[in-house]
């Protein structure tokens, strides 16, 4: 072999490994956006299970604590609010709403001791406390998806990929510090 035909084969074989590495750096991209967004089909899931319950609570509390005008009416604003919500970021303001409105309504229970040894009370606060724990696993692993897909598209080699491709950094589940850390405000 002469050195030329060598020196092309090299040129070859760094121009597939190049093309290789890029195919599967893109592909790498892809298919953390794809998991971003199935991560997010599972709040999705969740939340919806959650809002299934809200109707039924509310309706066993205001059984026992009809004068809790307030309370009902936060809890069902924040309920349309999320099912008019349409991006992920009202999703996760609604989901802050709905949260909030309902420590209120569970603050409130807590005053009707009836209400809270009532078999009914008991179920729908056991279904909705589960769908809270799926909730609360199912934005962690979307968080996790996010920064992983974040990272990949900012990190090099992928952010020269990720400026050709499209690919826009996503938002994590947050929720605010205040909401976190906020008291319901409960009168009777």
């Amino acid at each position: 072999m002469t050195p030329g035909i060598i020196l092309l084969i090299i040129v070859v074989v760094i121009i597939v490994a190049i093309v290789i590495a890029v195919i599967a750096i893109y592909n790498g991209i892809v298919s953390k956006r794809n998991r971003v967004d199935n991560a997010w089909q599972n709040i999705d899931a969740n939340l919806q299970r959650r809002n299934d319950l809200i109707p039924n609570l509310v309706e066993t509390v205001k059984g026992y604590a009809g004068h809790e005008k307030g309370v009902f009416e936060a809890v069902t604003e924040a309920r349309a609010l999320a099912s008019a919500a349409t991006t992920p970021e009202q999703v996760m303001e609604a989901n802050n709403q709905i949260t909030s409105a309902l420590r209120q309504l569970f603050a409130v229970a807590e005053g009707y001791p009836e209400l809270i040894a009532s078999q009914n009370f008991l179920a729908l606060q056991n279904s909705l406390q589960e769908a809270e724990d799926r909730i609360v696993y199912a934005r962690q692993s979307y968080n996790d998806c996010v920064y992983a897909y974040n990272t990949s598209i900012q990190t090099f080699p992928g952010n020269l990929l990720a400026g050709i491709g499209s690919f826009e950094p996503r938002d994590g589940f947050e929720v605010t510090e205040a909401e976190a850390r906020s008291v319901p405000n409960v009168t009777f």
